[in-house]
């Protein structure tokens, strides 16, 4: 204990993070050294309640299970959690770039030009009704040419700058955050699922030179397309790992508990010749002892409730074509396909299933790659996979803590993540109703 809160004194500051899934909920406590350095304090992960492809679908028990998630990850860590940074996987996201430049008259560029170009920029955000997730500066040009990371002490006619603007259905968000409330926390910010598994999964320099992220949640698969240091294109699609849990309860007349175990277990993305001679029981280890069937056999069965490893590995591969075809269709529609096409990086809990990049990389015709979370300091080994990438990428997100343009020169539109951290009166409020709650 004397070595974990030497280890806290150390920090100059901690953060939290919640990625509330349709399968799982998860939380982390990140903390920043003094010479900026990152480690994972503490985590926690429970099954998902009230949520549904992205959406609250029951607030009481979306709130429970965030709470739950994250008390975990406090007990895990030692401290008390406060305030967390969420992640958005639903809610309608789009992905825009607003490009807009300012006249400089050759002169040497100041800080007040490039504060006078963002606050310009402020007025070219055009939500129509919805909710600005982010509203970034990329990259900044130079009489048209790109790429310029940093233009102060340069000279130039005129000054621009690429914004990537994040938006997202208002109703969605608003419940997302009012879950997180209810468990007794703040938000500190909202952030796009695939922004945040980019951070995790994606260097700098696949961002630059373009490369694809397929994230498959259990109900929702994001494909995001990154060039340039934007996000370009998003797309999301109403399918994921939790159709071919169902498919494979419907194939075997079983019930989806055991569905999942056989995916997680015995499922893979590649058949091989051996699956015809291997029988897998339907029941887990607790089911029934002595290899006695429990309940109703399997469609196909043996009288043990063992089914054939190939008749599995077909169900599993016939949904995942579904899933790759309408990939790839996204992709086409981005523009990212042909000769055009790259890298992919596939994450989420959906790519964990055996042979997953394999399969997707014969189906796409495109090199594609699994995208895991880095090893940080203090996290677990099991957290070091794509299943978590988003919610390591949240946390590397807040220590990042970009500049959004709405919150430059006191905009008129305060940035998101500053009309969540303006509800700060409330925080003593809600410790003394946790606490009432825990203790009466």
């Amino acid at each position: 204990m004397a070595s974990r809160a030497t280890a806290q004194r150390r920090l100059a500051r901690t953060f939290a993070a919640v990625n509330i899934g349709s399968f799982r909920i998860s939380a982390m406590v990140m903390g920043e050294t003094e010479n900026g350095g990152l480690q994972v304090m503490g985590s926690g992960h429970r099954a998902s309640a009230g949520i549904k492809r992205g959406y609250v679908t029951d607030m009481a028990a979306a709130s429970h299970a965030i709470r739950d998630a994250v008390e975990r990850a406090e007990k895990s860590a030692g401290i008390q959690v406060r305030s967390v940074w969420i992640a958005c996987a639903g809610a309608g996201l789009a992905s825009n770039v607003v490009s807009v430049d300012i006249e400089i008259g050759g002169r040497r560029i100041e800080d007040e030009d490039v504060e006078q170009l963002l606050v310009h920029a402020q007025d070219m955000i055009q939500p129509d009704g919805r909710t600005v997730l982010h509203a970034q500066p990329a990259h900044y040009t130079l009489d048209g040419a790109h790429g310029i990371a940093n233009p102060r002490g340069l000279h130039a006619e005129r000054l621009g700058v690429d914004i990537h603007v994040m938006l997202a259905d208002g109703a969605p968000v608003r419940n997302l955050t009012e879950a997180v409330q209810n468990a007794h926390l703040m938000v500190e910010g909202v952030v796009a699922a695939p922004l945040a598994a980019g951070h995790a999964c994606l260097s700098l320099e696949e961002r630059e030179l373009g490369v694809a992220l397929v994230e498959i949640g259990a109900d929702v698969t994001n494909v995001a397309v990154f060039a340039g240091g934007m996000l370009l294109g998003l797309k999301a699609l109403p399918i994921g790992s939790a159709d071919i849990t169902d498919a494979i309860a419907s194939a075997f007349g079983i019930r989806r508990s055991q569905a999942e175990r056989l995916k997680c277990v015995a499922g893979s993305a590649i058949a091989s010749p051996a699956d015809h001679r291997e029988l897998i029981p339907v029941n887990g280890p607790n089911d029934a002892p002595d290899g006695a069937a429990a309940g109703p056999l399997a469609r196909g069965a043996d009288d043990k409730n063992r089914i054939v490893r190939a008749e599995l590995i077909s169900v599993v591969t016939q949904q995942l074509a579904v899933l790759t075809g309408d990939v790839g269709k996204a992709l086409k529609e981005m523009g990212f396909a042909g000769s055009r096409a790259g890298q992919v990086v596939l994450t989420g809990g959906g790519a964990e299933l055996a042979g997953m990049a394999d399969f997707m990389q014969g189906a796409l015709g495109q090199p594609v790659r699994l995208g895991r979370p880095p090893q940080l300091v203090g996290m677990p080994e099991a957290h070091h996979a794509p299943g978590f990438a988003t919610l390591a990428g949240l946390c590397l997100y807040a220590a990042e803590d970009p500049v959004d343009i709405r919150a430059v020169g006191g905009g008129r539109a305060a940035a998101y993540r500053g009309t969540v951290r303006q509800n700060g009166w409330l925080d003593p409020v809600m410790r003394l109703m946790r606490a009432l709650k825990e203790n009466f």
